[in-house]
């Protein structure tokens, strides 16, 4: 069972409510998931594939993420996710937005993450995605909507350009 902190939409952390994964988050509460884009120096961005098996399966996300869990900061939950998702190990996280989703109850918080780590040493998490490719910001500007995963990134993308 994964458990989660609770927050409002100020962003605030409210003590002694937590949040079950799967179970029905009530109106007005929401969950933090941190997202990290990652930039290696060159300047060419990671995209991960979507195991089959995920809502998406077989699109390309630029980020690695997921919810925080219970306790956890959003620094302290991207590190972990970053490390889980990719094998990148890094400090330098710079957080460069938060978005709120009323939709799903969540507030996003997201990062950059620019790294000389070894492209060849990515390593990938077992039923989360299935591939990796190292792309130009040209490439990824280019890249049609429907093979990327959320809107998110198609903000971020147009903010690169």
């Amino acid at each position: 069972m994964e458990i989660w902190d609770a927050y409002n939409e100020r962003f605030e952390k409210i003590e002694n409510k937590e949040l079950i994964r799967g179970e029905k988050i009530p109106d007005g509460l929401f969950h933090l998931v941190c997202d990290i884009i990652v930039r290696h120096v060159d300047g060419t961005y990671l995209l991960m594939q979507r195991d089959l098996r995920k809502h998406y399966g077989g699109m390309w996300e630029a980020t690695a993420g997921g919810s925080a869990l219970k306790n956890e900061s959003p620094l302290e939950c991207a590190r972990r996710e970053l490390y889980e998702e990719t094998g990148i190990i890094s400090l330098d996280l710079i957080e460069v937005g938060k978005v709120i989703e009323p939709k799903n109850h969540s507030i996003y918080v997201e990062y950059l993450c620019v790294t000389d780590w070894k492209k060849e040493n990515i390593i990938l998490q077992d039923g989360e995605t299935m591939a990796y490719k190292w792309v130009s910001k040209e490439e990824l500007i280019n890249m049609h909507k429907s093979e990327l995963v959320t809107e998110r990134m198609q903000k971020f993308i147009e903010e690169l350009k």
